[in-house]
């Protein structure tokens, strides 16, 4: 099976493909979000993988309008615990390190360990795994990165300091996306990602949430984006999560009148948080003992 991803080997998205559509699918890297999307749209990939949001560093934005403007649909999703780390080449000290590359993302979630060195330079660049790719190769002095230790074991470097992230308990959830011409919906569905948007006047969200609300749906998530050419006009992408898929359907006849525009942009089975904050916690558990045997040299 073809997978597009954003980011190259070693990024947290081949390790987030490798887990959902197991050991050995064919990962088509991509250098943007845009170019994952463009290639389910072209039929070049059967599937595109895409980080929508961390829970340190918040949601992509963009990638919420990539949802709104492109025929994919939503047909699974995954939460990956994000365990960041300073590579470096091997033999440098942190005294050496004169500047920082990753992806800004990677960059915000760490922003507590970074703020204690306001000397260095940080450097945003388009992925973790190929940060470290291009420090190997370079072999640049004084460069260090931020990435997992999946891309330190690829690429031989060392982990510099371990677990740099601002919280133990840090993870990024993806959405897997097929064309919407050849989707299907899971048979066990008991989430779906809407798009809606309400008429610009008082009370008219708080008329849809009631509704989410009196048909017995959890509204996981709720995130507004601009309407291109209406200034300060809001659509909404919103996350709701059932028993069956008559709920879902009974909800949905019922916001018809209090919407303007509605969209299902897909049904799906919800990914595990409680197998994904396993997995966390016994890592944590790992790196917590690693960052206390090496404190001197990461503070």
């Amino acid at each position: 099976m073809r997978v597009s991803i954003q980011g190259f080997q070693g990024s947290f998205h081949e390790v987030a493909a490798r887990q959902f559509f197991g050991p050995e699918p064919a990962l088509l890297p991509c250098a943007t979000f845009g170019a994952v999307v463009a290639h389910v749209v072209a039929g070049t990939a059967e599937a595109g993988l895409m980080a929508m949001e961390n829970s340190l560093a918040g949601s992509i934005l963009p990638n919420y309008l990539l949802l709104e403007r492109h025929p994919v649909q939503v047909t699974g999703e995954l939460y990956l615990p994000i365990h960041q780390h300073l590579l470096a080449l091997p033999g440098t000290t942190l005294a050496e390190v004169q500047q920082v590359h990753s992806h800004p993302m990677a960059l915000r979630q760490c922003g507590e360990f970074l703020d204690r060195h306001p000397h260095w330079k940080l450097v945003e660049t388009d992925d973790t795994g190929h940060s470290a790719q291009l420090l190997a190769e370079t072999r640049t002095p004084g460069v260090a990165v931020v990435a997992g230790t999946h891309a330190a074991a690829q690429f031989g470097l060392q982990i510099l300091a371990p677990a740099i992230h601002d919280d133990p308990h840090n993870y990024t959830r993806f959405l897997v996306l097929e064309h919407a011409e050849t989707a299907r919906i899971h048979p066990q569905a008991d989430k779906a990602s809407l798009y809606f948007c309400a008429p610009h006047a008082p009370g008219s969200l708080a008329a849809v949430l009631s509704r989410v609300a009196a048909h017995g749906l959890n509204l996981s998530k709720l995130q507004s984006c601009p309407r291109p050419g209406q200034p300060w006009h809001y659509g909404f992408h919103a996350d709701v999560e059932f028993e069956s898929m008559p709920q879902l359907d009974a909800l949905l006849a019922d916001l018809k009148a209090v919407t303007e525009e509605l969209r299902v942009l897909g049904a799906y089975r919800r990914g595990s948080m409680a197998e994904a904050m396993g997995a966390g916690q016994q890592t944590a558990v790992s790196l917590r003992a690693e960052r206390s045997g090496t404190r001197q040299s990461v503070l």
